[in-house]
């Protein structure tokens, strides 16, 4: 007699383990007094009904919105963080001048096409000045301000908005590349805190 083997092999599949993604990033072209500004986005999956003040992110003087690429999703889980190429800058179109004042034109015509009543900024250098720029213009559009390496200290009493001076240099040759994380969370921290 032939025994009869019976086996019971319960073959499971594995499960894909894919972190759920709380946010999206995009590329997008706006329309501003100089053409178009080509913008970097990330932005919760909430649908932005309940997040905090969008934030804008200005670059470094000869660099693009590039800068911000691994930091966007850092700090986009509560709120739209967006980085534009400043104009004449990435792959944004010039302004006449390259000045910060032309370049805070831009920024406010951005604000303005997305139909946002109030903003944060951080900038990096000249966007720290373009940032200065357009708080000291727009008072009622800039809510708070975040700068890293900012150029001219004597501007800083010009402006009203609550202010964040970072000092990037402790993160590293590259701060927004290197360490996204722990300097979203200095940043983080200073823009949820009541005013």
């Amino acid at each position: 007699m032939h025994a009869k083997l019976e086996t019971d092999a319960v073959i499971k599949a594995a499960k894909l383990s894919v972190p759920p993604t709380g946010v999206r990033t995009r590329r997008a072209y706006f329309d501003c007094k100089f053409g178009q500004l080509h913008v970097r986005t990330a932005f919760p999956t909430t649908g932005g009904f309940d997040e905090q003040a969008t934030l804008f992110c200005l670059h470094p003087i000869d660099a693009s919105s590039h800068t911000f690429d691994r930091f966007l999703p850092e700090l986009a889980d509560v709120r739209s963080v967006y980085a534009p190429d400043l104009p004449g800058y990435g792959e944004s179109d010039p302004s006449p001048t390259r000045s910060t004042a032309d370049a805070a034109t831009a920024i406010s015509d951005l604000a303005n096409a997305l139909g946002l009543r109030q903003i944060d900024l951080l900038g990096v250098q000249y966007g720290a000045e373009v940032a200065l720029e357009l708080a000291a213009a727009r008072p009622q559009l800039v809510r708070r301000l975040v700068l890293a390496g900012v150029p001219s200290a004597e501007r800083l009493p010009v402006v009203k908005q609550q202010r964040l001076v970072v000092d990037v240099a402790g993160y590293g040759d590259d701060p927004f590349d290197a360490a996204p994380q722990a300097l979203a969370k200095q940043i983080d921290v200073f823009l949820r805190s009541a005013a």
